[in-house]
């Protein structure tokens, strides 16, 4: 279930209007039978419809007196069902789930996040887990006929530095910028970044307002950029869903890559990339959690941050972030960073060599740590935009080194594989290595997701 929203203000009122004018009787009948119709579709309905109304409520008549069933419905012509994977559930990316208590001995809990794509063919973010047991059979948990939504934090805080030094990035940093933010403490919330604004706006003409001034309006939507979404704890894992929630994900949150990160003291931070998509530009951005329940989304900054793809290595090398990328659309390069948000220089590490990816490739997910070196899928696009699946190898120490790669390819889409909405596309966004055996959550032409279990042993024998 999702808010319905208008371009006009005038719509709002218009609806409203009509919800005030009815009958204190026909108020209850109708709001009894959408009830009766809707609620054992949705958890906590009526608590949703009411905190629609709250969002609402602003366009209400001056000194409207509202009874709670009157509030009830108003939010109810303000929210619509949507199926947020009526169209696809693909591409997945796959990592030990954080919770592995109740297992049996040699099994191991998973957890995946996946592009599920609904009406208007717009990409959220789904998840859902599973187990693995001691002889790599794979078991996926029933998931919830629920979804939720989270609620969007509408006031998270900024550090002021890192703040300034992406406005820098954006080429928004200017004796205007550092007028605006000058004031701010560190760190600062979005309520006072915007007062500030306003303010700051104020003194230079009363009627300027921050969409109108082009360092202010950029401003503002960088800090919109870099928000935080919070689920609730009773709500299962299968019925989080994150949806596009600024203009930049307007037409989809796509390809997140998972990655179980190692920090320096030896904790695990969970970082995501995944490409935000506004129907005509692509931007990388970056999530991170600790719990799966609050997430904080950011802007990923440098002129490293090109093209989609980007994925990080799960611990840090010599002391610094690693990031495998795509910055001309064709070729695989290495990034290092002292910032996991800022990212500069590329490295050339791999290019299309071989008939079934002469048109592009790119990684499939955060490299996996072996004894031999770190392994990388890719993907290689070839004749008739076929899409498969491939894989390298490389240096512990210094992965800029490649030790091999395959010359045919891993995967590749036959069968049913080849049939959907995007059809003969082979995709991953991440596996899993459990003892010799490679678990392969991966997409079928844009339409539902299958597993493969690969030998590691086998892999590393065919590369040259």
């Amino acid at each position: 279930m999702r808010p319905l929203g208008f371009n006009s203000d005038v719509d709002y009122t218009k609806i409203i209007s009509r919800v005030m004018a009815l009958e204190d009787g026909e108020v209850q009948d109708v709001l009894d039978e959408v009830l009766a119709t809707f609620a054992a579709r949705h958890r906590g309905l009526t608590e949703r419809l009411s905190a629609r109304f709250c969002q609402v409520e602003r366009f209400l008549p001056p000194g409207s007196n509202v009874s709670e069933s009157r509030k009830i419905l108003i939010g109810a012509y303000f929210m619509f069902e949507y199926s947020a994977e009526s169209a696809a559930l693909f591409n997945p990316s796959i990592i030990p789930h954080p919770d592995q208590s109740g297992l049996s001995k040699g099994a191991l809990r998973f957890l995946l996040s996946l592009r599920s794509t609904g009406e208007g063919h717009v990409s959220s973010i789904a998840f859902r887990s599973g187990i693995i047991d001691v002889h790599n059979s794979i078991f996926l948990d029933q998931p919830s006929r629920f979804l939720a939504e989270p609620e969007i934090i509408e006031n998270p805080s900024y550090q002021k530095d890192l703040f300034q030094r992406k406005l820098a990035e954006m080429g928004l940093s200017c004796e205007s910028t550092d007028r605006m933010l000058g004031p701010l403490s560190n760190p600062f919330t979005l309520t006072e970044l915007k007062e500030l604004l306003k303010r700051t706006l104020n003194g230079t003409a009363p009627d300027l307002s921050i969409e109108s001034d082009p360092t202010a309006h950029g401003i503002w939507l960088m800090a919109k950029s870099n928000y935080e979404v919070q689920f609730r704890s009773d709500q299962e894992l299968s019925e989080r869903i994150i949806f596009p929630a600024i203009p930049i994900q307007s037409n989809g949150i796509e390809d997140v890559r998972l990655v179980a990160h190692q920090d320096e003291n030896g904790g695990i931070v969970y970082y995501a990339t995944y490409t935000a998509y506004d129907g005509r530009n692509v931007l990388p951005q970056l999530i991170e959690t600790q719990d799966f329940l609050h997430f904080k989304f950011a802007t990923l900054n440098g002129p490293g941050v090109q093209n989609k793809g980007m994925a990080l290595f799960p611990r840090r090398i010599d002391g610094r972030f690693a990031m495998l990328s795509r910055q001309d659309g064709e070729n695989i390069f290495l990034m290092n960073s002292d910032n996991v948000h800022f990212w500069y220089e590329a490295k050339l590490i791999l290019s299309p060599a071989h008939p079934w990816e002469f048109v592009k490739m790119g990684n499939c997910g955060s490299p996996i740590e072996t004894k031999e070196g770190w392994l990388v899928l890719s993907h290689g696009v070839g004749p008739m935009r076929r899409y498969c699946l491939g894989a390298f190898l490389l240096d512990r120490a210094d992965p800029s080194v490649v030790l091999g790669r395959l010359q045919e390819p891993l995967m590749f889409p036959e069968g049913i594989e080849r049939e959907g909405y995007v059809p003969n596309v082979l995709y991953t966004c991440g596996a899993l290595l459990r003892g010799d055996q490679l678990i392969l959550p991966y997409g079928m032409s844009d339409r539902v997701t299958g597993f493969a279990r690969i030998s590691l042993r086998e892999i590393i024998a065919a590369m040259t």
